[in-house]
């Protein structure tokens, strides 16, 4: 354990590429013997599902029972050079053009967010990794494969399909947080549309309610009029017209809702068709459906409006207020931030390692450092005395904006390193402040350090 926690702050003030040897170089181990440290990934010296479970604990306990349990789901692909890596193959880049499809050498994982946000529900949250599943495709046989390794490569295929091992996911939170005490605390889960499927609606374990988006021309029907005399009773009803149709109809109003995003509140105008069936979900679920319009915005003061596409969304809780519902889906994006924090500013996929077991476990190590300096940063903004380095010149003083991970990891290095060289960090932060007023300042050498960027 001792070393783990060698190498993590090793990971979080690496200034060059988070691999291995970059952590080692951090904490001034390169003269070292390094075998311990690659062999800490291997095997079970370290059970990397552990830090997750610590970072839903705490999760929870920074959630009153009056809030919700909001978490995200989504998969996402690390890109890697070496063709030996295990669970590596060709996949679409999602950072493609949209006229031409890309294919890039990545591994891929599930990454299950939890937010967390004030009392207040018209509010800025805080998404923080509670899960990261290696989830690899199947290796397609090669052409002299025999019959009976073509059906296991079959069988094999439907077993780790994305949307099965999603769900495996989903029922591993749920016994998870019910062993850690939020066994009568409902989940809500916001997926994108390749979850929102039936292999996950028909297999949504109790306690879990999702939201999730669906295409423009999905198929729904009404709740049956009445219960026949004779016969089955009917499970469908009349059809309802598709989500798009909907939009375009002027026989249900517009409703104007307030929700969070993008840095403010903002009035969107959304549908509601509540009471519904889908032939996709369970044949006693109800959902209801939800009519988002496109948001309309300006690139710059004076210009033309703009409106981005709009939105259909599903809920499987069909008396979920629309302001919860659509405040949960809009914290989603938190998750996108996540991906993007872990692989360029935490480096996650930098270790081009190729044992089956390390080659899962270093991306997982990385991303519950990740959950954990942002868990910290997030408890010590409660506090009102906390020390804090002063923010660039170029960066704006709202008060109310959270740090950025550059800021979080800047400051992790001056306490980590002014505790190594036996000084204060108080001090150095002053000393930091006289600088910001001061008209002629005096850059000291060790300043640059402080505030590296990625």
């Amino acid at each position: 354990m001792a070393r783990a926690k060698e190498l993590a702050y090793g990971l979080l003030t690496c200034s060059g590429r988070v691999t291995i040897t970059g952590m080692l170089i951090a904490i001034g181990k390169q003269f070292i013997d390094w075998t311990a440290a690659y062999q800490l990934f291997w095997g079970d010296r370290m059970c990397t599902d552990k830090f997750f479970e610590v970072a839903s604990q705490v999760c929870l306990e920074q959630l009153t029972q009056q809030q919700m349990v909001v978490v995200h789901m989504d998969d996402t692909i690390i890109r890697k050079v070496g063709k030996k890596v295990h669970g590596t193959s060709w996949r679409r880049d999602p950072l493609g053009p949209a006229f031409h499809t890309n294919f890039i050498w990545a591994q891929r994982f599930i990454q299950i967010s939890m937010s967390l946000h004030d009392i207040n529900f018209h509010c800025q949250s805080k998404a923080i990794p509670i899960d990261f599943f290696h989830c690899p495709s199947v290796k397609k046989p090669s052409k002299k494969a025999t019959d009976e390794e073509i059906i296991v490569f079959k069988e094999s295929k439907k077993i780790q399909n994305l949307s099965k091992q999603g769900l495996e996911r989903i029922k591993s939170l749920r016994t998870r947080l019910d062993e850690q005490g939020a066994s009568e605390r409902e989940i809500y889960l916001s997926v994108e549309g390749s979850y929102t499927n039936k292999t996950v609606l028909k297999g949504l374990p109790e306690g879990v309610t999702l939201i999730g988006r669906v295409r423009k021309d999905a198929h729904f029907n009404y709740l049956p009029e009445s219960t026949q005399t004779k016969g089955r009773n009917k499970v469908y009803g009349l059809p309802v017209p598709t989500p798009e149709e909907i939009r375009q109809s002027t026989d249900i109003p517009w409703q104007e809702v307030t929700a969070w995003a993008a840095g403010r509140e903002h009035t969107f105008s959304v549908k509601i068709v509540k009471s519904l069936k889908w032939r996709v979900a369970c044949r006693d679920q109800t959902i209801q459906l939800i009519v988002i319009r496109p948001l309309g915005y300006r690139n710059q003061n004076g210009a033309r409006i703009l409106y981005r596409q709009p939105a259909y969304l599903i809920c499987t809780d069909n008396n979920l207020e629309i302001e919860k519902l659509l405040q949960a889906y809009l914290w989603r994006w938190e998750i996108e931030v996540n991906f993007r924090e872990e692989k360029t500013t935490n480096g996650c996929g930098d270790a081009q390692v190729r044992n089956e077991i390390a080659a899962k476990k270093v991306p997982q190590f990385v991303v519950a450092m990740h959950a954990f300096v942002q868990l910290a940063s997030y408890m010590t903004n409660k506090e009102e005395n906390n020390i804090s380095l002063p923010k660039a010149k170029w960066e704006k003083r709202n008060e109310n904006k959270r740090p950025s991970t550059n800021n979080i990891l800047n400051l992790f290095r001056g306490y980590y390193w002014y505790e190594q060289l036996g000084k204060s960090f108080s001090d150095f932060v002053v000393k930091q402040r006289q600088i910001v007023n001061s008209l002629n300042p005096i850059i000291e050498a060790i300043n640059p350090v402080f505030y590296q960027r990625k």
